[in-house]
């Protein structure tokens, strides 16, 4: 049965403008003789460049922060009573296991099953990595490491939840599963996952996506998976996106009211996802988990710790042992949402409850949003083209346990050109927007002479991205800032429910 529910902007590349001219001057600064600071020479020679983890230390369970919220996040609710959802009602959609996953408040860790370990046996541990190339080019006192997250064939973080969504579909017996994908990285994921355990895979792939990807789109389609650009004609709720909003180029809402309408409507199908829901980020967990026993490792205490904000899987992964210090009062650390200026949930959006999706099909979850009805711009950040933000993040940014900054496309792609011709990897543009606000933490050490650690997430690789990147090298990329009138019309589709 179908459940009726289911910092501040930065100054323009301070202190440079395009490559060619003040990035060219920064980049003068990597060469042997770099200027050395007082400890800075010493402190970069004693930190290897790459720090791996043995293979039987990769972390044995998930960290479910919430055990450790006083505030919990709020309870997603059944729109046809209000009233919190309970797992039968959410296993209609999800399977059953999943769905006690995501209601789950009190284990703090929850065991990794073997076939799950012995698959991220395939890519993981991943390696964090001191960016010393990038420091130079900046000439900075700040010491800079990445998580990177893109050493597997789908390219990024995503394969950490796929793989897990996928064993407890097949373990509960089911065909297959439907999800959407805005970049794609989810989506090429999600397929590999489900090519291991032999279970069909449809994916609803934001329409600006499937045209600006077609590669990734194939490699999905090599892993035996099936692709619709959404909004189609196929479902009901395609049709009324395509009538309400003719021409639109799509959303990760529209996309997810499609896959969860094709789950429900198909026997031996479930839904799942790649970001926002409590089950995700707890299985990102595995990022934070590895990056802190890395720096243990290292004796690196983090200053700051930045990740890209769209739903919140790879952001709420990488901090999440992090924040548990800081809720357990052991520790504090500087964390940083980076989300794009054009679609800015949590540096403007309202934190009420909302619908996930577009369609109105999925529950209702209190969180940062939008408005559901609220299409973005068609940036080439796909995978952080959503309304609105993972309830357990939502939470602890109301709570003051991080903030919030929005950056804009053609300063972060200026970003992501400096650290491929620094670090030697194309990074993909969501990831783009961590290296955009870390970069810029590290100048302000240039000028205060701050010698603070710097951690951000490296999601994925950008090598399936050149349409972007043809665009920005083209001079064609242009930056998209709502304006009020523009996140009004967005704000006018929350629901005003009587709780």
């Amino acid at each position: 049965m179908v459940i009726k529910c289911l910092w501040i902007l930065i100054d323009p590349l301070h202190p440079f403008t395009r490559y060619d001219t003040g990035l060219r001057t920064q980049m003068s600064g990597i060469r042997s003789d770099s200027r050395s600071r007082k400890g800075d020479t010493m402190a970069r020679s004693k930190t290897p460049y790459k720090t791996y983890l043995e293979e039987n230390e990769i972390p044995k369970a998930w960290y479910n922060l919430r055990a450790d919220m006083k505030n919990k996040p709020a309870p997603l609710l059944n729109p046809g009573t209000l009233k919190p959802m309970t797992a039968d009602e959410l296993s209609g959609v999800f399977c059953r296991e999943l769905a006690e996953q995501e209601l789950n408040n009190t284990d703090r860790e929850i065991a990794i099953p073997d076939e799950i370990y012995h698959f991220y046996k395939m890519y993981r541990p991943s390696p964090l990595v001191h960016a010393e190339f990038l420091e130079k080019a900046l000439d900075t006192p700040a010491h800079i490491f990445y998580k990177f997250e893109g050493n597997n064939t789908s390219g990024s973080h995503k394969l950490n939840s796929a793989i897990a969504q996928a064993y407890y579909a097949k373990k509960q017996g089911l065909k297959g599963v439907t999800t959407e994908t805005g970049a794609g990285q989810w989506g090429t994921a999600l397929s590999m996952a489900c090519a291991f355990f032999g279970l069909d895979c449809k994916v609803y792939m934001v329409k600006v996506s499937y045209e600006q990807k077609p590669f990734r789109r194939e490699v999905m389609r090599t892993y035996g998976a099936s692709v619709i650009p959404s909004p189609s004609d196929l479902t009901e709720v395609g049709r009324k996106i395509l009538a309400d909003h003719p021409g639109t180029s799509g959303s990760l809402g529209c996309a997810i009211s499609e896959a969860v309408e094709v789950a429900v409507q198909s026997e031996g199908y479930r839904y799942v996802l790649g970001s926002v829901l409590n089950q995700v980020v707890l299985h990102q967990s595995i990022i934070g988990l590895e990056t802190k026993a890395a720096l243990d490792k290292l004796g690196v205490k983090p200053d700051v710790i930045i990740g890209c904000a769209g739903g919140g899987s790879n952001l709420g992964g990488l901090i999440a042992p992090f924040v548990g210090e800081k809720l357990r009062g052991e520790a504090d650390y500087d964390i940083v949402a980076v989300e794009p200026a054009s679609c800015p949930s949590l540096t403007r959006g309202r934190y009420v409850y909302d619908f996930c999706d577009t369609g109105m099909v999925t529950p209702i979850a209190k969180m940062y949003t939008l408005g559901h009805d609220f299409i973005p711009s068609p940036n080439h950040a796909g995978g952080l083209r959503y309304h609105g933000m993972s309830p357990v993040l939502s939470q602890l940014y109301h709570d003051g346990y991080m903030r919030a900054v929005s950056v804009e496309q053609t300063s972060v792609f200026e970003a992501a050109e400096l650290f491929a011709r620094t670090e030697g990897i194309l990074p993909a543009p969501e990831s783009s927007h961590a290296i955009r606000a870390a970069i810029n933490e590290a100048l302000r050490c240039k000028e205060t002479g701050e010698e603070k650690n710097i951690v951000f997430g490296l999601t994925g690789t950008g090598y399936f991205d050149m349409k972007a990147y043809e665009s920005y090298n083209d001079g064609k990329m242009a930056d998209y800032i709502p304006t009020d009138e523009d996140l009004q019309r967005g704000f006018a589709s929350i629901p005003a429910f009587d709780l």
